[in-house]
C-alpha cells in the first residue's frame, strides 16, 4: 500500500464514517491536540478587535502597571495594554508562519517534482538548493531588510528562501520512489502525457510529506520572525509582534513580568503545537506506524 492510498482511505474513513473523528482522536490525539490549538489561535487572531484593545494606545499615567480588571496582563513601559498587544501579535506571527510555509511549500513542491522526475533538471537545481541551504535565515533576513526597509513581505520572502531546498529536497525524495511504482509505468505505458501522470500520480503521494513539513517551516518561522523582531530587524516597532514586545519590555522583568512572559508563552506554546502537530501527522501518514500498531 502505497503513502497516497493510506492517506485517501484515511480521508475516505474520517468522512463516510460518523466514528472516524472518535478513532482519529483515539490512534492520533495529538493531531486534536495540535491543530485545535492552532484552529483556536486563528480565531482569536481573527476576532481580536471585537473583544482586545487597541495595542497602540499609550496612556503615561499606567506604565508599568500589574494585572488588574482593566489590564489582565498588565501595562509596558509605554502604558499600552500588554493582553492587546499580545492577541494582536498573534496575528503577526500566524501570518509570517502560515505565509511563509505556504511560499516555501509551494517553490519547493515545484522544484522537487521536476528535479525528480527530469533528470537534467535535477542536476542543476539540487546545486541551486544546495548553496541556499548554506545560507543563515538570519543573516539573510537582515541583509534583505538593511536593503529595503523592515515590512512584514520581505520578512517572509527571506525566511521562504532558505526553507525552500529543504522542501524540494524531501518532495524529490518522494518522487524518486513513486516514479518506480507500476502503476505510474502503467499510465505511462498507455499514452497518459507528463502533466497528466505529474499530476493524478506524482502529486498526491508527496502531499502527506508535504504537510509534515508545511509544520515545521512554519514553526520555525514563528521562531525566526520573534528572533529577528527581537534584535529589531523583523517587522516595524510600532507594529505589535511578540518578539518586539519580548524585546522592549526585558529591561523592565523584574517590575512586571508578565510583559515579557506573556509573549513569550504564547510564542513557547504556538511553536510546540506545530511541533506536535507535524510528528503527529507524520505518524499518521507513515504506513510502517499503522503496522507497528
Amino acid at each position: 500500500m502505497t503513502l497516497s492510498s493510506v492517506t485517501i482511505e484515511t480521508a475516505r474513513t474520517a468522512r463516510l464514517k460518523p466514528s472516524g473523528l472518535l478513532r482519529l482522536a483515539k490512534r492520533h490525539p495529538l493531531v486534536l491536540i495540535g491543530g485545535g490549538f492552532l484552529v483556536l489561535l486563528i480565531i482569536l487572531a481573527v476576532a481580536a478587535p471585537l473583544y482586545a484593545g487597541d495595542p497602540a494606545e499609550m496612556d503615561p499615567f499606567k506604565r508599568l502597571q500589574p494585572p488588574s480588571v482593566e489590564l489582565w496582563f498588565g501595562s509596558d513601559n509605554l502604558g499600552r495594554d500588554v493582553f492587546a498587544r499580545t492577541i494582536f501579535g498573534t496575528r503577526i506571527s500566524l501570518l509570517v508562519g502560515l505565509m511563509s510555509a505556504a511560499c516555501a511549500a509551494f517553490r519547493g513542491l515545484l522544484i522537487g517534482i521536476l528535479a525528480g522526475y527530469i533528470r537534467a533538471f535535477d542536476n542543476v537545481a539540487m546545486r541551486i538548493m544546495d548553496g541556499l541551504m548554506s545560507i543563515p535565515t538570519i543573516l539573510l533576513a537582515i541583509a534583505l531588510i538593511s536593503l529595503t526597509g523592515p515590512g512584514i513581505g520581505i520578512l517572509i520572502v527571506a525566511i521562504a528562501i532558505p526553507e525552500t531546498p529543504a522542501v524540494a529536497r524531501l518532495v524529490r525524495s518522494v518522487v524518486l520512489s513513486v516514479r518506480e511504482r507500476p502503476y505510474v509505468e502503467a499510465a505511462l505505458c498507455g499514452g497518459a502525457r507528463l502533466p497528466k501522470v505529474l499530476w493524478r500520480h506524482i502529486l498526491p503521494s508527496t502531499i502527506p510529506a508535504l504537510m509534515v513539513q508545511c509544520a515545521t517551516v512554519c514553526a520555525s518561522a514563528i521562531l525566526t520572525e520573534a528572533g529577528l523582531s527581537f534584535l529589531g530587524a523583523g517587522v516595524p516597532p510600532e507594529m505589535p509582534s511578540w518578539g518586539n514586545m519580548i524585546s522592549s519590555s526585558r529591561l523592565y522583568l523584574a517590575i512586571v513580568p508578565l510583559t515579557v512572559f506573556a509573549p513569550g508563552f504564547c510564542l513557547a506554546v504556538t511553536v510546540l503545537a506545530l511541533n506536535l502537530l507535524g510528528d503527529s501527522l507524520r505518524d499518521m501518514f507513515d504506513p510502517r506506524s499503522k503496522r507497528r500498531r
